[in-house]
């Protein structure tokens, strides 16, 4: 038999104000990180909605996983120069996947995060298949802008500051005590830039334990300026990547601290 109708009425009482409960709990945690990340209750209606925020998971990571592996292997089958030249290449790429994986289910990053970067690691695969001086879409643009060299590498350099400039900001505006400003801004483009240094340093090393094997590494074609342009494109990418995607990041940041 059935439940009564007085039964089956105060179930459906109980279940809509467990349903109200947790709606305002929700609220109340957004309104706090709202306020916190420099937010105000007149602002509240710029916010992402409790649909938007209500869940942060999804497929894309795994999809991207399997798009860049698929990619990784993909570059690592025949590739045009040396072997240590792909290995060289892609070994950012080798260091960040174990760690992105291990602590997924501790510390998820965004979905921005995430596809950034896929897309970076492609352009490092890719460059590190065909090597950065020989990749075809380089020789295309070199035609169609009349430049003297392949300048793949340049872009390989733009997106080490536009994808870690982002990257940089999430991690410290979920660790650290810093807030939207000046501050989070000028230290999500320094740690790019930094790194961006350490890795010149890193290549002139290599150079110099082995220069046959790592000049297709290095990437010069003869450029004098080889290495100051680099980093000047990381700092351009860097800059251009706050500007471009700081307020869809802030929408981010929001719907993952609220799982």
């Amino acid at each position: 038999m059935g439940r009564p109708p007085w039964a089956r009425r105060k179930r459906a009482g109980l279940r809509r104000r467990r349903w109200a409960a947790s709606v305002d709990e929700v609220m109340r945690r957004w309104q706090r990180l709202w306020n916190r990340r420099g937010g105000s209750s007149d602002s509240m209606s710029e916010a992402p909605s409790i649909a938007k925020v209500a869940s942060v998971r999804s497929h894309l990571p795994a999809l991207l996983l399997i798009i860049v592996l698929a990619f990784w292997i993909w570059s690592g089958v025949s590739p045009h120069d040396t072997r240590l030249t792909w290995v060289l290449e892609t070994f950012p790429f080798m260091i960040a996947l174990p760690i992105m994986l291990l602590t997924y289910n501790r510390f998820p990053l965004t979905n921005l995060a995430y596809a950034l970067i896929a897309i970076h690691a492609m352009i490092l695969m890719l460059g590190g298949h065909y090597s950065y001086a020989k990749v075809p879409i380089g020789f295309w643009m070199e035609d169609w802008f009349g430049w003297t060299r392949n300048n793949y590498d340049k872009i390989g350099h733009f997106m080490q500051g536009f994808g870690p400039a982002i990257y940089t900001r999430e991690i410290l505006s979920r660790t650290s005590p810093l807030r939207r400003g000046k501050w989070l801004g000028f230290l999500s483009v320094a740690v790019p830039l930094a790194f961006s240094s350490i890795y010149e340093i890193v290549e002139w090393l290599a150079s110099l334990t082995n220069p046959t094997d790592t000049e297709a590494f290095l990437g010069t074609q003869g450029y004098i300026w080889d290495t100051q342009t680099d980093m000047f494109w990381c700092l351009i990418g860097a800059i251009a990547a706050l500007i471009l995607l700081t307020n869809v990041h802030n929408k981010y940041l929001l719907r993952i601290d609220l799982s």
